[in-house]
Order: structure tokens, then sequence, then C-alpha cells
């Protein structure tokens, strides 16, 4: 077969996915609770080389999303342009959502887009389990890769975790719990808000809440940690005072 580049059609990607098919690894995945309906069983390093031969093409990118192949939509995600993919896209693409693999996968894409802190605050709010975990991934993606967003944006978040940390379905559960972690590890300043939030909860009368609580506390007031974003904090005033 031709090999993959950026010229590959979606018919060419996809017939080169069906050549990697694995039973085995099928089966593999299904022992971290991965949906494997519609999935060939490539592992993500592969997809992600992949991703990385055919390189960014948007057209293309939604394309292999309709197909409905699980690898197909992972390498999607990696490929499409965050600057035009719509609400009404995300939505779609949302919707179609059915392992949480694929919300962590695509996720980081929505958090590029244009319209990401708007998408966090409905998918909350929808009651669909992997809908739901989609926003509290992307407030873990969004601590660590929009670097330029201010604290408030995320202070505003852990509002947003708080409210529904009390859902016990396992997928969403982890999400809440991960994004918790992650804007605590942005900054001191967040870090305090956020372990401030799980103690809150570890105290909660609600099982989930105090799970969660207790869970972010062990990462978050770990002394490592702490002296870890006082010494990111003091390089980025330091950075600060010299652009002055």
């Amino acid at each position: 077969m031709t090999a993959l580049s950026p010229a590959s059609t979606s018919d060419e990607v996809i017939a080169h996915l069906r050549t990697l098919y694995s039973e085995k690894n099928r089966e593999g995945k299904k022992r971290y609770g991965i949906n494997v309906d519609n999935v060939l069983g490539i592992p993500n390093p592969v997809q992600r080389d992949i991703a990385r031969q055919i390189k960014r093409n948007h057209e293309r990118a939604m394309t292999l999303w309709e197909s409905g192949i699980g690898e197909a939509r992972f390498i999607s995600g990696l490929t499409a342009d965050p600057k035009r993919m719509t609400v009404a896209d995300a939505r779609r693409w949302a919707a179609d959502f059915q392992s949480w693999d694929m919300v962590d996968g695509v996720s980081d894409l929505f958090v590029d887009t244009d319209h990401w802190r708007m998408l966090i605050d409905e998918f909350a709010d929808d009651e669909r389990e992997f809908v739901r975990r989609t926003a509290f991934a992307m407030i873990a993606w969004a601590a660590v890769h929009r670097k330029k967003e201010p604290d408030e944006t995320f202070l505003a978040l852990l509002v947003v975790v708080e409210r529904h940390a009390t859902d016990p379905r396992n997928f969403v559960k982890k999400a809440v719990n991960w994004a918790l972690r992650s804007v605590g590890k942005r900054s001191l300043m967040l870090n305090r808000a956020a372990l401030a939030l799980a103690e809150q909860l570890a105290a909660s009368s609600d099982k989930t809440a105090r799970w969660n609580g207790k869970d972010a506390i062990r990462e978050l007031s770990d002394p490592k940690r702490i002296e870890q974003l006082r010494e990111k904090d003091a390089k980025k005033d330091a950075k600060k005072s010299a652009r002055r």
C-alpha cells in the first residue's frame, strides 16, 4: 500500500487503518473499560504517528469522523483545525462519544477552539455521561495547555467542578477528580483554591464528593508539589519584571 502523506485521502487513511486490525488489542482495550464497538485495535502511539504523517486537513478530518471507526475518529481529533470547529461540530462530535478514551482524545481539540469556555458550561450541564465527562476533560486539558489564560478563569471553573462533584457515574467522577487536580497544579494560588475545595468535598455527606475530595487532597497537599508551584510562580514573576 502507498505510504500515507498529507495528500492521502480519507479513503486511503481508512484502508490503511483496516490493515492494522488486531483482535488481541481490541480485547486488551476492553480491560481498561474502553468500548470497542467499531474499533480496530490500533495502539494510540500508532494512531498518533499516522496523524503526524498525514498532518492537519480539516475537511479530511471531518470525513474521517463520519466513518464511525474509532481510530479514524481519534485521528480526526488530532488533524482537525480547532479554529474551524464550530459549536455545532463540537456538539455533534460529543453526541457521538461512546467511550472515555475518545472523550479524552478529542477534548484537547475542543480546548483549542474559540468556544471552549462556553462548551465546558454546556457539556457540564448535559446529563449524558460521556458528554458531561467532556467538560471536565476539557478543564483538565485547559489547565495545562491554555498557558495565557488568567488564573481567574480557572477559579470560575472550580465552581463547575464543585457543582458536579456528586455525580457518581464512574467516567464522570474520575474526570471531575482529574479536573480538580489539574487546576490545583497550575499555580500556587489555584493550588490553595483547589485544595480548599477538596477539603470541603472530603467533609461532605455525599460518598462521591468525599472520594473526589480525599483523592485530590493527597496530590494537592504534597509539599514537593507546592514547592514546585512556588518555583514556577517565581519564574513567571521574574519574566514579567524583565519585560517591564
